[in-house]
Order: C-alpha cells, then sequence, then structure tokens
C-alpha cells in the first residue's frame, strides 16, 4: 500500500493542464524529444522540460536517452493516470 504521501506526489506530477496535454500528446507519439514536445504544444523548451521533470518524478514518464537527445514515453502508471482522467471528463 502507498502512503499517503507518496499518492500525494503521483497526483502533484499531473496537476497541471500543461502536463496532461504532454501526458496526452506522450499516449499518441511516444519517444519524442522535448524539443518535439514544446512544437507540438507551442510552448517553451525550458517550461516542457520543467513539466518533464516533474511527470519523471511523479513516474508517469520514462526518459531514454539517445546520443545528445532525451526520448520520453508514458509509464504504465502514465497510462493509468489518462485512463483516469479520461472518466473524469
Amino acid at each position: 500500500m502507498r502512503s499517503f504521501k507518496q499518492l500525494e506526489k503521483i497526483a502533484k506530477g499531473f496537476s497541471n493542464h500543461r502536463r496532461i496535454q504532454i501526458l496526452d500528446l506522450l499516449q499518441k507519439y511516444p519517444e519524442l524529444s522535448v524539443a518535439d514536445i514544446a512544437e507540438a504544444l507551442g510552448v517553451n523548451f525550458k517550461t516542457i522540460s520543467e513539466h518533464i521533470r516533474r511527470l519523471a518524478e511523479a513516474g508517469l514518464v520514462l526518459k531514454r536517452y539517445e546520443a545528445q537527445t532525451v526520448r520520453h514515453k508514458l509509464t504504465p502508471r502514465g497510462i493509468g493516470i489518462l485512463k483516469f482522467l479520461r472518466i473524469l471528463e
């Protein structure tokens, strides 16, 4: 059983409209870089980088290093969170 603090960290990880957009984008197009995500959403690179960091800390996104680029994809938890959020729509 997860502690309430762990659950809070997960909830805070996706409690931002931009982060939810990133999760949705990564579900449709896995393996995107920060630059790809920033371009697709029309948002500053540094802003997206910070959102990705928070998603990764919450265990919602995995990072895969490929030469000079970092690729991102959803974890099983990230996929579950998106399913949960769609129920709330």
